[in-house]
């Protein structure tokens, strides 16, 4: 510490800004993921924007009932979403309910995967918080995202389950793509399909489908690289 240099104190309690982000409890420039805590922008908001967030149904202009699940700031004003208890929480208790009338998705949609309904039940028993990381420090592309050696089983399986299957799966599974199995997303990458929907290239489907955004880039980058190198069943 140099000679007249002061160091922060807040006798309040309270912590101090010494990120220069405004916010002193911002360590998501440098955080890295952390396997036990769920973040939303890039694990609940895509779930919520790729299956609710859509024309008709709850993307910004349509708000049925007026929720509107586009963002961080919109799914907690308008979702009734109870931070740590799943009972008060009417986002939850929609995608668990037995009556098909009530649930959400509803029909012609399928329901939420099991493992992305226990995301989202994870993230409200976590507090429902905003928080961010830096995914993927290495082996990557120089931007914070690993895209070598991508396994299908460990890397895309995951992202197209979050992202697609609500579409793509059961027996008659969106334009003839089953993506629960290797086959069907081999089948989609073989008719060159795959990379320019979600890449929203022109000429093709934007998908997902109907949605007010592409899936998150890093998972992009990481489906086409897995292409790229043969699209590998491994």
């Amino acid at each position: 510490m140099s000679d007249g240099e002061i160091t922060p104190v807040d006798t309040t309690g309270n912590p101090i800004d010494t990120t220069g982000t405004g916010n002193p409890a911002d360590t998501s420039s440098n955080t890295p993921c952390d396997p036990n805590l769920v973040y939303f922008q890039t694990q609940v908001l895509p779930i919520l924007q790729s299956n609710c967030a859509l024309s008709g149904c709850h993307d910004d202009q349509s708000a049925q009932d007026g929720v509107v699940l586009s963002s961080y700031a919109k799914v907690m004003s308008t979702a009734d979403v109870e931070p740590g208890d799943l009972s008060e929480s009417k986002l939850y208790k929609v995608l668990v309910d037995d009556d098909p009338e009530d649930r959400m998705p509803q029909t012609p949609r399928q329901p939420l995967a099991a493992n992305q309904i226990e995301l989202i039940s994870k993230w409200i028993q976590q507090g429902a918080k905003d928080l961010t990381c830096e995914e993927g420090n290495s082996g990557g592309n120089g931007n914070g995202c690993a895209t070598d050696n991508r396994s299908f089983s460990s890397h895309i399986a995951p992202i197209l389950q979050t992202h697609c299957i609500t579409c793509h799966s059961g027996p008659l599974p969106s334009g003839g793509y089953d993506f629960t199995v290797y086959s069907g997303v081999k089948k989609a990458v073989d008719n060159n399909r795959l990379v320019g929907a979600i890449q929203w290239q022109q000429g093709f489907t934007a998908m997902p489908y109907g949605s007010a955004a592409k899936i998150p880039d890093c998972a992009i980058n990481q489906i086409k690289a897995w292409v790229d190198a043969g699209a590998p069943n491994n």
